[in-house]
């Protein structure tokens, strides 16, 4: 218990000196991984939606040559930048391009080249993320759309991107969380976020594990209210639970193809007067029905008797 209490002297100790420094960080933390996230999205779905336009042996050959040359090019970029660790990539960018360049050229600030490397490093698992999210829709639909004149492009805008949106909805997040925590190598440019103020005060203070603790605690706080509201988000994607059925559907009535679920179903939406009301047409119909039989029934005995009438007099 002495070492518990201990720890939470320190860390208190560390929040009133420090504590600025780690809010200051947290902030550039959640800034930077969510635009990083952001950009990624939007360089992912670009990828996601080239690498996925079709193409036939009837297109034209300049056409075919085109899209298969980016789809190379989209195919290098992901495999470098989903193969690479991001601390390195955030090394060669930051410091390889004055090297190769001699100084000509650099980035101007350390938040424009932390953006940039969180950004194409969420845009190569994005491409692959989006490509899937495209593919898991089901192909008729993009048939239908094309059997009513709808170009490529008002199909993927208006029908294939808002379903894919959805499925890939999971995968924004947790690539979101992971910026979060990855942002921590950023560390390795000077990018000023809550992973270098865990650093700063620990060269201060010498205190580094009652600061890595709270670290752990911050990330892991942010993590969580992350994932509160990404799962929040999906739920109003998904819409309201409860609905009631159109009953005054003129197209559908008319047609004579409009029919209410079966009384007490899970989507029984009516008002007891309409369960009534289908009540009585069910039993009208029933009726109309047994009368039905009963009279052929009366028919075929008629026509029997009529013929054994008839055979005993021959």
């Amino acid at each position: 218990m002495n070492k518990f209490a201990q720890l939470g002297a320190d860390i208190v100790k560390l929040w009133t000196k420090y504590g600025a420094s780690y809010l200051s960080g947290i902030e550039n933390t959640l800034i930077l991984a969510l635009v990083g996230t952001v950009i990624g999205c939007v360089i992912g779905f670009v990828c996601g939606v080239l690498n996925t336009i079709p193409t036939s042996p009837n297109d034209h050959p300049l056409k075919r040559f085109f899209l298969g040359l980016v789809r190379v090019i989209i195919r290098l970029y992901v495999e470098i930048f989903r193969g690479t660790p991001m601390v390195l990539q955030a090394v060669f960018l930051y410091y390889g391009l004055p090297y190769f360049s001699n100084n000509s050229v650099k980035f101007s600030s350390v938040w424009a080249a932390a953006i940039v490397v969180v950004s194409i490093n969420t845009g190569a698992y994005m491409a692959e993320s989006v490509r899937g999210g495209i593919i898991s829709v089901d192909p008729g639909q993009t048939e239908g759309a094309k059997a009513i004149g709808m170009t490529h492009v008002q199909t993927m805008t208006s029908v294939i991107l808002p379903q894919a949106l959805r499925n890939i909805m999971p995968q924004i997040g947790n690539n979101f969380i992971i910026n979060v925590k990855d942002t921590s190598v950023m560390f390795i440019i000077g990018f000023p976020d809550f992973f270098s103020a865990h650093r700063a005060a620990v060269g201060a203070s010498y205190l580094y594990f009652p600061s890595a603790t709270v670290e752990m605690i911050g990330y892991l706080t942010m993590t969580l209210l992350a994932s509160f509201l990404l799962r929040w988000m999906e739920k109003k994607m998904d819409g309201s639970s409860s609905y009631e059925l159109v009953q005054t559907d003129q197209l559908t009535m008319t047609a004579g193809t409009y029919s209410y679920p079966d009384s007490h179903s899970p989507f029984d939406e009516r008002n007891p007067e309409a369960v009534k009301s289908m009540q009585r047409e069910k039993l009208r119909r029933q009726i109309e029905q047994d009368t039905a039989v009963r009279e052929g029934q009366r028919i075929d005995q008629r026509r029997e008797s009529r013929g054994s009438k008839h055979g005993g007099e021959n």
